[in-house]
């Protein structure tokens, strides 16, 4: 009997999934290694400098983009996450045909290509008068950051013994006071990885942001993208580092809290 083999155990799919990562991750480090050049020349090395960065520190219109990113990032994330927390609560308690197609819904936007989404959201606003600004895209932010909210706190809600809901009702406890005294806390996790997704989903957000800023808007990736039509230089380089530093740090904060959905699950098949 022909034993099956492992597919990474196949002639040359090692050596192509060492191709893939190097063709993913190598023009990163480039990108990060350079953004020390000391020279403004971006693709040539001259010498180790922190200029670029004291440069970008310090220039009033990134620092401006920073705090439009912060601010929509910040007020999306509470937003999405909260309707995320509620949308997993009500559908916890649906039937199956119900779940099934609120998830479904709810899973759409990160199934829709971003442009249509964005000019989707942009006839919206034109056709109901909203005016661009950072409210229209904080509301835009919050429609496509619910999903990325939503699903470690419904991985998280369905770990939950239903016992603990049930005890508490027995003790004639309201509703409200179920939710905050049991069902918060042991959603926190949950709760708290989905905050941290939908935050820098918002943060690093081009495509949508760039069709629903008005005047006075402009985000941190918006600004860069308007960088590198006038011209690359090594500056450009510090503020992709900074954004990816972000990034990579508020993944790290995911992972170490263990609230991944991935872990949660892998904890339900060892309890």
């Amino acid at each position: 009997m022909n034993e099956t083999r492992h597919p990474l155990r196949l002639p040359g799919t090692a050596v192509l999934s060492a191709l893939a990562m190097l063709f993913l991750y190598v023009p990163i480090i480039v990108l990060v290694v350079l953004s020390f050049n000391a020279s403004d020349m971006t693709t040539i090395w001259t010498g180790f400098s922190l200029h670029w960065y004291a440069q970008a520190l310090g220039n009033d219109t990134m620092l401006i983009a920073i705090g439009n990113s912060l601010t929509v990032a910040a007020a999306a994330t509470i937003l999405a996450t909260a309707a995320a927390t509620s949308a997993a609560l009500g559908i916890a308690r649906s039937g199956g045909r119900v779940r099934t197609a609120v998830e479904g819904l709810l899973g759409l936007p990160l199934l829709i290509p971003e442009i249509v989404t964005a000019v989707a959201l942009l006839m919206l606003f034109v056709l109901v008068g909203v005016r661009l600004g950072l409210m229209s895209v904080i509301l835009a932010h919050t429609v496509f950051c619910i999903p990325f909210a939503y699903y470690p706190i419904r991985s998280r809600l369905a770990a939950l013994d239903p016992a603990l809901g049930e005890a508490a009702s027995d003790l004639y406890a309201p509703a409200w006071r179920r939710f905050m005294r049991i069902e918060l806390p042991l959603l926190a996790p949950g709760i708290f990885a989905g905050a941290l997704l939908a935050f820098i989903s918002s943060l690093g957000d081009f495509v949508i942001t760039y069709f629903v800023a008005g005047p006075g808007a402009t985000t941190l990736p918006v600004y860069i993208y308007g960088m590198i039509r006038t011209g690359i230089t090594p500056e450009v380089n510090a503020l992709s580092t900074l954004l990816l530093l972000a990034s990579v740090v508020v993944v790290a904060i995911v992972f170490r809290s263990g609230t991944t959905p991935a872990n949660q699950t892998r904890g339900d098949k060892n309890s």
